[in-house]
């Protein structure tokens, strides 16, 4: 009998930019105050690419060669790569080809995938089928964005959320048990409306009248995505648990989409999960979009060994979500 394979993560690293936009210089951009902001959201700074001409990209990179780097992986092993952003460098060609073509991963496949803030998720699951079926061994997902290039600074109510930020896993197959092992993936078109940006497609393409109206920022209804995200995270996690027989007991941790710390903490309260066992780097790092999940895994890859079972949740624009559960590979 053949033994199932699954799609580990073998590793994982992240890269933030050097510049760190505090609280207190957003006080000097825009109304607001450091109580307010850590009151209502958790976070405290967020970092920031402040070089002119530079992209998502950028950050991808760094993420990608830091992971090659400690996983001693060659890049010419890489079959495939995908890259979550909703910030690509240009339209085309897609910020993965960039970054492939950088890393020197010349013999893999690249491509964009956006979903906003669940493309990172998204795209896990996608890389993990070629994994899965055999037909790959090394599959790299990056989560990158530069969210201050679609973000107004006089807009009290995003500016201070989104920071910039990636961060890249590596997947390999397993067949001692670990790796992912099951997920739950969800979208709803009627999201449209309370999280997007207006112009830029083909519906509404660049023009002075887009840009003159600020229509090329991201805009939110923060009340409603605070309630669906609340929702749904929460639902799809206790469907995923169910269907699993998994116990709260026996997770490690739960790893969702660092949007808000009272997202966070509702969600964690519906599920009955205690604050420790929730991934949290929204103060230090806030909402990078697609870079929030891996973020999260790099900075608490200390604290994870072989066998803890996690589950990722991610919500964004859309609307779209989603939860995955999943076995770490490795640590001690």
């Amino acid at each position: 009998m053949k033994t199932a394979i699954q799609a580990a993560i073998t590793g994982v690293h992240g890269y933030v930019p050097d510049y760190i936009l505090t609280n207190h210089e957003l006080e000097r951009m825009v109304d607001t105050n450091d109580d307010w902001i850590t009151t209502r959201t958790g976070i405290k700074e967020r970092h920031i690419l402040k070089d002119p001409g530079q992209g998502t990209s950028v950050l991808g990179i760094q993420a990608v060669q830091g992971l090659l780097q400690k996983t001693n992986t060659d890049p010419q092993e890489i079959d495939l790569l995908i890259c979550a952003t909703i910030t690509p460098d240009m339209i085309t060609p897609a910020t993965a080809n960039i970054i492939t073509h950088a890393v020197g991963a010349v013999n893999a496949f690249s491509y964009d995938l956006q979903a906003a803030c669940s493309g990172f998720l998204y795209a896990l699951i996608t890389g993990s089928q070629f994994i899965e079926s055999g037909r790959y061994k090394k599959v790299i997902i990056v989560g990158a964005d530069k969210m201050s290039s679609i973000v107004n600074y006089e807009d009290r109510a995003t500016c201070i959320l989104f920071g910039d930020g990636a961060g890249a896993v590596l997947l390999e197959p397993n067949v001692q048990g670990y790796g992912i092992v099951d997920s739950l993936l969800k979208g709803d078109g009627n999201g449209e409306q309370y999280l997007h940006l207006k112009a830029g497609g083909s519906r509404r393409p660049p023009s002075i009248e887009t840009v003159t109206a600020k229509e090329h920022y991201v805009y939110q209804d923060g009340k409603t995505v605070y309630r669906f995200a609340v929702e749904k995270m929460a639902e799809v996690v206790l469907d995923l648990m169910k269907k699993n027989n998994l116990k709260r007991e026996e997770l490690k941790f739960l790893v969702p989409h660092q949007a808000n710390k009272r997202i966070l903490d509702a969600v964690a309260q519906r599920i009955g999960i205690p604050e420790e066992q929730v991934m949290i780097t929204i103060h230090e790092f806030g909402n990078t979009t697609d870079g929030t999940i891996p973020l999260c895994l790099w900075r608490y890859e200390p604290k994870l060994k072989a066998g803890d079972k996690l589950i990722i949740t991610t919500f964004g624009g859309g609307f779209t979500w989603g939860a995955t559960y999943l076995t770490w590979a490795y640590g001690e």
